[in-house]
């Protein structure tokens, strides 16, 4: 792994343009929606590997591309996973689900919980030693609906909030050791998962261009698409992004154990 300090990502917030470009990557829910622009949005802008995850095998034409099997809620397959990544530069956390629901069948809570948070707490500890050594960006694909819920997908907006904590924890924890860690803060994207929902959607090929964007300017917090955009300012001069900023320096100086 190189460790040219001109590519190195520093502290959130602080970090220089940081180029796409050489960087090895590793997107879950790989295989369709924003994680398949994603993919396709970092080799376009020149990544030299990109790992695709999903939970069901496919082939990918672009030889830079190596296809990772990897439900983010098994085990045994993240442990897999991280063996076969030699080195890693960006762990974008994508693989999320959605399912409707009105606050009835807790099981439903469960199987959010399940995806979009512990799933994606796995996958980061599993990768944190490489990422480590890279000093390189956990990318956490969170959602508006984490800042205000969607009335319609309460339990889906719950583990989206559970999610953005994390990942405020993780920013704070891990910055000792040189990891970056940003939330992406999409409106709904045209994907099967909301296509269902009658409201303006954005394409995922926009919004995956809009998080690595985000990701190349070190913005913490990403809004890749416009109805995200409109809440960018308030959001980072607000009342909560203070106090986040105050619960960080309660953080021991020494970092957390991979």
């Amino acid at each position: 792994m190189s460790n040219d300090s001109s590519t190195k990502f520093t502290k959130p917030g602080l970090a220089e343009s940081t180029a796409i470009a050489g960087r090895s990557v590793l997107v879950t829910g790989a295989n369709r929606g924003l994680g398949q622009a994603l993919v396709e949005e970092a080799l376009r802008r020149g990544a030299k590997r990109v790992y695709a995850a999903s939970r069901q095998p496919f082939t990918h034409p672009d030889q830079r591309v190596t296809p990772l099997v990897l439900d983010v809620t098994d085990a045994a397959q993240i442990q897999s996973a991280s063996e076969r990544v030699e080195s890693l530069d960006i762990l974008i956390n994508n693989a999320g689900v959605s399912v409707p629901d009105d606050l009835t069948d807790h099981s439903a809570f469960a199987q959010h919980l399940a995806v979009n948070l512990y799933g994606t707490l796995d996958v980061t500890r599993a990768f944190l030693p490489s990422l480590k050594r890279s000093r390189g960006a956990v990318v956490n694909v969170v959602s508006l609906s984490a800042v205000a819920a969607v009335p319609v997908l309460p339990a889906y907006s719950v583990s989206k909030a559970a999610s953005l904590s994390l990942t405020q924890s993780l920013r704070a924890l891990l910055v000792g050791w040189g990891v970056s860690v940003y939330a992406v803060l999409p409106g709904p994207i045209d994907t099967d998962m909301v296509r269902d929902l009658d409201v303006p959607k954005t394409p995922a090929e926009d919004v995956a261009r809009g998080t690595l964007d985000g990701v190349e300017r070190g913005e913490e917090d990403i809004f890749p698409d416009p109805m995200a955009q409109s809440l960018a300012d308030g959001w980072r001069a607000g009342v909560a992004k203070q106090f986040e900023r105050q619960n960080a320096a309660l953080v021991a100086a020494e970092p957390i154990a991979a």
